[in-house]
């Protein structure tokens, strides 16, 4: 279910994303050596990790076929109307927290957040961004997708908090820049050897 999903949203916009990475690669490594700065590879993944999952997440939000149209302003009408555990639960409820969980964590490493409001802010911002993007384009403005969108988003500000404060206590050398880049590395492998298994991107075919 989840490899599908993942599957059409990038059969739909690797040409962009290839683009999108080569463009921002070569304009990256342009200015690193143009300022005469070090190569982070664990900073340059995480940035261009975000990059990648925010054209995917706003390709998501504004393509994916809506099953109704319209305004809803009074909140919780649409997350009370699934049952508690049902597919459709899962999918429109805990769907739309999960996908700004890593904007929550993401935004909140870029400003360096030591506080909620910001992360709020910038979410309720973005997420109200997209509904009324959406509206224009035929698909329903919901105030619970902002209630969702919002909440994903602060478990991801408490994620960064929480992982900021576990490596604030490591010893270290497990604070090192080589110790990120090992750790890296080997997420890309475990992340390359899954998309191979899964035949991810066989769609693209």
């Amino acid at each position: 279910m989840i490899e599908k999903s993942i599957g059409a949203i990038l059969k739909a916009s690797w040409p962009m994303l290839v683009i999108f990475l080569i463009v921002m690669v070569a304009v990256r490594i342009a200015y690193l050596n143009s300022n005469h700065k070090k190569i982070l590879l664990y900073e340059e993944v995480l940035n261009f990790g975000f990059l990648i999952y925010a054209l995917l997440l706003f390709h998501l939000l504004t393509t994916t076929e809506s099953v109704h149209s319209g305004l809803n302003l009074v909140p919780f009408t649409e997350i009370l109307r699934y049952k508690f555990g049902s597919p459709m639960f899962f999918y429109n409820v805990v769907g739309n927290i999960l996908i700004f969980i890593p904007f929550g964590y993401f935004v909140s490493r870029y400003i360096k957040a030591q506080k909620i409001t910001p992360i709020f802010i910038i979410t309720f911002i973005t997420s109200l961004t997209v509904e009324l993007v959406q509206l224009q384009i035929g698909r329903a403005f919901d105030i619970d997708d902002i209630i969702l969108n919002v909440t994903g988003s602060l478990a991801g500000f408490l994620i960064y908090i929480g992982l900021k404060a576990i490596v604030n206590h490591l010893p270290s050398m497990f604070r090192k820049e080589w110790f990120y880049n090992l750790v890296c590395i080997i997420l890309l492998v475990i992340i390359g050897i899954y998309i191979y298994n899964t035949k991810l991107f066989g769609v693209l075919a």
